[in-house]
């Protein structure tokens, strides 16, 4: 599905639908396309507004977790949305973590799924190589459950990022940040309704790190999809939507 992403100064987002406000906040390597089912089952119910977080953009001081969730402090307060339904996965859902904790009146529901904030396996010392597609193309293979979710495409758009010597170094301070940045003894501050959606084979964040989640967030749920890596929302589409949808469904209008 092309979708047409909108500018404005110096933001760069999809809004699509009418309702409200569901925004989803994309991962370290993460793209439009990781969300392409999701957008299509909510866009009937929701506004649904997809942010491009400017990864390398920032200059080196600002390319962090909290440089990231600075950027969609900005990008809600210029369109003005209210009551957000924030969903992030992995990178995403840490910048998410680290807004709704700046800015919990604007926040209706929180929503993560394979989300960094407590423990990753970030991406190994040597990670990412340049000029190494086979090397690449495996590691792309390990965030998920079947390795065949990891099609020629995807990997070329992970290789062909990795290629980039500035990329690579943002990359590499990112993944740096989101490990210094541990909201362990901020998590119990978080109010809003929080829904945990998780793959039960997640190498990236384990298991563990949603239990540790659920025992955190005063106010969450959580969910397990079996045969489901780190990106379910990709992965097992059909089954991560039900879980949404029901949630969004339970939350007062």
């Amino acid at each position: 599905m092309e979708y047409e992403i909108k500018k404005d100064g110096k933001f760069e987002y999809l809004e699509v639908g009418e309702g409200e406000t569901l925004m989803l906040l994309h991962g370290l390597f993460g793209a439009l396309s990781n969300f392409s089912d999701l957008i299509e089952k909510f866009r009937t119910t929701h506004k649904v507004v997809v942010p491009l977080l400017p990864l390398f953009d920032l200059d080196l001081l600002h390319t962090s977790v909290t440089g990231l969730a600075k950027h969609v402090t900005q990008f809600i307060d210029h369109q003005g949305y209210d009551k957000v339904h924030l969903l992030g996965n992995s990178l995403g859902g840490h910048v998410g973590l680290v807004y709704v904790l700046k800015h919990p009146e604007k926040v209706k529901s929180l929503i993560l799924t394979g989300s960094s904030g407590l423990f990753e396996n970030a991406m190994g010392d040597s990670y990412p190589k340049r000029g190494d597609y086979e090397y690449i193309k495996n590691k792309t293979a390990l965030t998920f459950y079947d390795p065949a979710m990891a099609t020629p495409e995807l990997v070329d758009e992970v290789f062909e990022i990795t290629r980039n010597r500035i990329k690579v170094i943002k990359i590499i301070a990112l993944a740096k940040s989101a490990i210094r940045n541990n909201l362990g003894e901020e998590l119990n501050q978080i109010k809003v309704p929080t829904c945990l959606i998780w793959g039960k084979n997640d190498t990236v964040t384990p298991p563990f790190v949603a239990e540790e989640f659920k025992k955190l967030i005063p106010h969450a749920e959580l969910h397990f999809i079996d045969k489901c890596g780190h990106a379910p929302m990709m992965e097992v589409p059909a089954a991560f939507n039900e879980i949404l949808h029901t949630f969004l469904m339970s939350l007062p209008k």
